[in-house]
């Protein structure tokens, strides 16, 4: 069946970007409740859980990028197996993004909650969730390296 190939890609894509986008919004989702939480007690932190909140959103912006540069790759005349090879490509973007978007927010929240009972932890506490971010990284250097063979 022609153009099977370039829709096998096509689905491989769309559930990176997909996935990345869920583990990102329920990592914010979680971030941004526990934000709320300790800004309503002392709003001048706000800027001590700006980045806290948003470590997750990351996730989703590697997803994007994914998204991006494996859908220039993409053609009518790809055959299965080649649609199979870009589905696999993007598959570490894919679970990394989601597994860590979602650890990450949740070790956030805790940082947050660390900041809200003791202000000059903040730039301390960025490092545990950032520890997280590293896996999402080899994900997406990983994926950028397979979808450019």
């Amino acid at each position: 069946m022609e153009g099977l190939g370039q829709i096998i890609g096509i689905i491989g894509i769309a559930v990176c970007v997909l996935l990345c986008g869920i583990g990102s919004a329920l990592g914010l989702y979680k971030t941004g409740t526990a934000a709320a939480g300790v800004l309503g007690e002392d709003p001048k932190k706000f800027g001590k859980v700006l980045v806290l909140v948003l470590l997750p959103a990351t996730q989703g912006i590697y997803g994007f990028i994914i998204g991006i540069i494996a859908s220039s790759s993409l053609s009518a005349a790809m055959t299965v197996a080649q649609g199979w090879a870009m589905f696999g490509a993007v598959m570490p973007m894919a679970l990394s993004g989601l597994i860590t978007g979602i650890f990450q927010g949740k070790s956030a929240v805790n940082c947050i909650y660390a900041v809200g009972k003791q202000e000059s932890l903040g730039g301390k506490l960025i490092i545990y969730p950032a520890m997280i971010e590293f896996y999402a990284i080899l994900g997406l250097i990983i994926s950028i390296m397979l979808v450019a063979v």
